[in-house]
């Protein structure tokens, strides 16, 4: 058992209104769903790929980590990474354990790679990790002929024999999940065959876009809400360039930072806006957020763009369900711009917040209480009374939750009173370098019972 003495310390952090608008010029984190492909994809692929504007964060350097133990070249070469793949088929067997550390869409998505390669591994993760179901990838993965060996409820650790001859898959998603629907099409990379995924409503599609830039067949078609998507196994997969946008999901902070702090003015340079990640930026124009686009394009298959954010008061909304697979890890910061917005506001079929790396539906209720805001949860919907001003003074239980973290340190940004955060430590498995990003732009962000000091 873990001693006390030996346990990392947490780091508190507080957060409290700046003295002046926030304001410059910046460029978030490479998008993090795309890192994790790219590293996967160019590990499966033949040649090299070269990846710029990779996400160093926690979260990804495992995957660089576990591709790397499965037989990859993975490197770091200036700016870029460098990846010489081994083809499809062609991983090993892994000398350790694969340690995944908080990332979810990691294990999910290795899950699929491990199923279809006739190799034996173990795969676990953190605390958090370690408590979240696998059971969603473990039951489609396992008709491909792969065995997986589970705790109770399909948790980590996980045993994973690949299948000898995997075979295609045919899937009808009970629930839209990007993460489940790419560990299908993985593991159909190594089966003869169609692979078939049928998903509810339209999810994030970074792998079908990822695996057209490195050759594979394709299609995807709509009836209504639902999409089909096929993809034919056994492609010859050819390394391929490869540029990481800023990761949406991390812009939403500065952006909700920028909207509530009186008469800030911010860009973000070259952020992802593939629409079906871009449920937020709706979401926050309807609440009358000025936000404009310069500079469209796109790269390595994705849109991209820069986002100009101004000051806005901002009214309440009621967010549909069906927005949720647009916006999933985007609830916390929107509740924070509901939090400060004229009117209550609705979030409607928020279900998938209960299985992330917390149950971050009740964490985010618990964040915005601890700042005085009033709030209810009805079955699955989040209901938030707005005011423009909040008063503060809480501490909040983050959960090892990074999303949780940053959102109530934009939080402290508004409030009447600093609001504080049990511990940062986590933060950077999805955005490094958060806090001093956000000092640059002017905001307040120091270590509890120290005075707060703006940077710049």
């Amino acid at each position: 058992m873990e001693s006390a003495q030996n346990r990392p310390q947490a780091r508190p952090l507080a957060a409290a209104r700046p003295s002046r608008p926030l304001g410059g010029e910046i460029r978030v984190p490479g998008d993090k769903s795309i890192s994790h492909r790219a590293l996967m994809f160019g590990a499966l692929s033949l040649g090299e790929t070269r990846i710029a504007g990779l996400l160093e964060g926690e979260d990804v350097l495992r995957t660089a980590a576990a591709m790397q133990a499965l037989g990859a070249s993975v490197e770091r070469d200036g700016d870029e990474w460098r990846v010489t793949g081994r083809g499809i088929g062609g991983l090993v067997a892994p000398d350790d354990v694969l340690d995944m550390g908080n990332s979810g869409t990691a294990a999910r998505l290795l899950c699929g790679v491990l199923a279809s390669h006739d190799i034996f591994s173990v795969m676990t993760g953190d605390a958090s990790l370690r408590g979240r179901p696998m059971r969603r990838v473990i039951e489609p993965l396992s008709a491909c002929g792969a065995v997986f060996t589970a705790r109770v409820g399909g948790r980590l650790p996980l045993a994973i024999q690949g299948a000898r001859d995997a075979l295609p898959l045919s899937y009808r998603l009970p629930v839209a999940s990007a993460q489940v629907k790419s560990a299908i099409l993985l593991a159909g990379l190594n089966a003869r065959g169609v692979t078939e995924v049928e998903e509810p409503e339209a999810t994030r599609d970074h792998s079908e876009n990822m695996l057209r830039h490195f050759g594979a067949e394709v299609t995807v078609s709509a009836h209504g809400k639902t999409r089909h998507i096929a993809l034919r196994g056994q492609p010859e997969l050819r390394g391929a360039d490869v540029l990481v946008p800023g990761d949406p999901s991390s812009a939403a902070f500065p952006i909700v930072a920028g909207l509530l702090v009186p008469g800030s003015s911010l860009v973000l340079n070259s952020v992802g806006l593939n629409p079906l990640r871009t449920g937020l930026l709706d979401s926050l124009r309807e609440m009358g957020a000025k936000l404009t686009i310069r500079n469209p394009s796109v790269q390595s298959g994705e849109p991209i763009g820069d986002i100009v954010v101004e000051y806005t008061a901002l009214a309440a909304i009621d967010v549909p369900p069906e927005r949720a697979p647009s916006m999933i890890d985007e609830y916390p910061i929107l509740a924070i711009a509901c939090a400060l917005a004229n009117g209550t506001s609705r979030l409607r079929g928020l279900a998938e917040l209960r299985v992330k790396e917390s149950d971050r539906l009740a964490a985010t209720a618990a964040m915005l209480r601890a700042g005085g805001v009033r709030v209810e949860i009805e079955g699955d919907d989040l209901i938030i009374h707005g005011a423009a001003q909040q008063p503060g003074g809480g501490v909040v239980e983050t959960h090892m939750d990074h999303r949780l973290a940053m959102s109530a340190l934009i939080f402290g940004q508004v409030t009447a009173n600093p609001m504080t955060i049990d511990d940062s430590r986590f933060i950077d498995t999805s955005f490094p370098g958060f806090v001093a990003l956000m000092q640059s732009l002017g905001a307040r962000i120091t270590a509890p019972n120290r005075r707060p000091a703006m940077i710049g």
